[in-house]
């Protein structure tokens, strides 16, 4: 068994205990079914298919044992009824609350939406949570929220103006939960998620994420356009940074570690520039080679210019230390983008 995984049941309780993953068929949400379900957990999971696909879950299915999925439970439902939120967290101990609509472009051309799922769902999900007396609950909070506060690297206490309705409304999560833990000491956890990439991100659709984007038209020969100069930069984290992050997230005990907002990244920066160079590269070490240069277009709206994460907060407090470094999260990804595409 790996480290990482050997680092998550370490940390988890000796008694069995039941966690709900909202959004469950996401990309995140499947990882963390997937490690889950690896180590032996019993999992309800929630989802609408709003985004997430019944393929997550299938591959999830195939991965583990038949014991093992017998210990999941699917229930298809949105997180903008109240009453499907209880019912998911009926008997649950832990919740790690993914479920939402991302994409600052998708914000910006549908704000109301956004709205309705980011901010009334996760009202539902703390309300239905707080009622069944849930022992923990995690939720992904995004980096968009450190808006335009210019400095690097960004700490947890330290935000600006939001740049996009995408941010407000993860801003507003951060606020509610605060809220709650003051109104009916309901304790939570926040994990400020960024650029988070790997196994099962959809690479379709127009709010497609930049890696699994960029990868799908470099294995399909199309072009790839870099928004700006290319020298704009992002802290990506590798999908099993974030898992381990929730699982250590929902298993903590420390009194100060509750209540509190955490960066999950790996605190680092890579420019775009430096991305295309490295997908081309790790594609061609998967047999698959892309000779056309990008592309370079105006910047995109609502985008942050630079961001990369302090992490200390997070390996003080949860224990939290990336195993997966940018490369090498690519490296162990590209074998399932070229799989994945070249099935299609």
């Amino acid at each position: 068994m790996s480290t990482q995984y050997e680092i998550l049941r370490a940390n988890l309780p000796q008694n069995p205990k039941v966690w709900l993953v909202t959004g469950v068929a996401g990309f995140i949400g499947s990882n963390l079914l997937e490690t889950l379900l690896l180590l032996d957990q019993t999992v309800v999971g929630l989802d609408n298919f709003a985004t997430g696909h019944q393929r997550n879950l299938d591959e999830v299915k195939t991965l583990v044992s038949a014991e093992q999925w017998a210990r999941f439970r699917f229930i298809e439902g949105d997180i903008r009824k109240l009453d499907d939120c209880r019912e998911a967290c009926a008997g649950i101990d832990y919740v790690l609350h993914q479920a939402a609509l991302g994409s600052v472009p998708r914000s910006i051309n549908d704000p109301i939406t956004s709205n309705g799922t980011n901010i009334d769902g996760f009202l539902n999900m703390l309300v239905a949570a707080r009622d069944a007396g849930v022992k923990s609950f995690t939720y992904a909070a995004s980096s968009s929220t450190y808006g335009d506060h210019p400095g690097l690297p960004k700490i947890e206490d330290r935000i600006g103006k939001p740049l996009s309705p995408y941010a407000v409304t993860k801003y507003v999560n951060e606020l509610y939960a605060d809220v709650f833990a003051r109104c009916y000491d309901f304790q939570t956890i926040g994990l400020r998620y960024f650029n988070v990439f790997g196994k099962r991100q959809d690479p379709n659709g127009a709010y497609a994420a930049v890696i699994p984007k960029w990868t799908a038209a470099m294995i399909q020969g199309e072009t790839v356009y870099i928004n700006g100069d290319g020298e704009t930069s992002r802290d990506f984290c590798y999908v099993e940074n974030a898992v381990q992050a929730n699982l250590l997230a929902a298993t903590a005990t420390a009194s100060d570690a509750r209540n509190q907002v955490y960066n999950v990244a790996v605190g680092d920066r890579s420019t775009l520039n430096l991305l295309f160079g490295t997908l081309k590269e790790t594609l061609a070490q998967n047999g698959v080679e892309y000779s056309q240069p990008a592309i370079y277009r105006e910047f995109r709206a609502g985008d942050v210019r630079h961001s990369q994460a302090e992490i200390s907060k997070a390996a003080n407090l949860l224990g939290y230390h990336p195993q997966y470094r940018f490369a090498q999260g690519v490296a162990e990804a590209m074998p399932w983008y070229v799989k994945f595409l070249q099935l299609k």
